[in-house]
């Protein structure tokens, strides 16, 4: 039976070589939200770490925004991690409460985001790690593209590699040359487990709107998610040049 993960571990090295995403003895904080795309990119990194000239270690971090006051059970994430030698922190958050209960947001994604971010950070940093490694893939920043296009006015999306020079954190996107289809069949394929999200807004909200958006449209007019990020390469946008 073939390897579902083996095809997909080229084109996330050439993203991790072309934006020089790993130096040696880099310590990587994967953000494991127990979702397909952040459950494939922890596989990745622990194969891509068994082979690639610079030797880094991985730590995986988990905030859990505990949906209706309860923790999430991401013990089958755990249970991976052991297998693999990988640290699994999980750090319970208020996330949920502030969000929906005290601010009752109508729109909650873009401060849950904030949130998330912010709380991901302060915890790589405990960690020890250096660089934080995030799950987006090439969909994900066709989308970004369209969503900042459409609400802001401004031609722009997430980048391959940022410097946080205030946490002195790296910022790495090692999946962004990776299809979302690749990424759900490989996790299916590969029997990796996924902790369904309880979010309340799950399915409903700007992202995923823009996500059926572009679908339509590349039904029409072909792939439009590799001509978006070919774009941001060829116009050297969010420093994707």
């Amino acid at each position: 039976m073939a390897d579902p993960l083996q095809e997909l571990l080229a084109p996330t090295r050439a993203a991790v070589e072309r934006y020089a995403m790993i130096r040696p003895g880099d310590r990587i904080a994967v953000g494991v939200s127990g979702g397909k795309d952040s459950m494939l990119l922890l596989a990745l990194l622990a194969r891509l770490r068994r082979f690639y000239p610079a030797p880094f270690s991985l730590t995986a971090l988990t905030l859990d925004p505990c949906f209706g006051g309860e923790a999430a059970d991401y013990s089958p994430v755990t249970a991976l991690c052991r297998e693999w030698g990988i640290p699994h922190e999980i750090r319970r958050t208020r996330l949920w409460e502030v969000v929906f209960e005290q601010r009752k947001e109508a729109n909650p994604c873009s401060l849950c985001a904030r949130m998330r971010r912010g709380g991901l950070h302060r915890l790589a940093g405990e960690c020890g790690c250096n660089v934080v490694a995030l799950g987006h893939h090439k969909d994900d920043a066709a989308e970004t593209l369209l969503m900042n296009l459409f609400a802001g006015g401004t031609i722009a999306s997430f980048s391959p590699k940022t410097y946080l020079s205030r946490r002195g954190l790296w910022v790495i996107r090692p999946m962004i040359f990776l299809d979302e289809a690749a990424v759900g069949a490989a996790v299916r394929k590969a029997g990796l487990p996924v902790v369904k999200s309880r979010c309340p807004a799950d399915g409903n909200t700007h992202r995923q709107k823009t996500k059926e958006l572009l679908r339509s449209l590349s039904e029409e007019y072909g792939p439009l998610a590799d001509r978006l990020v070919g774009a941001l390469q060829k116009g050297g946008i969010s420093r994707w040049g």
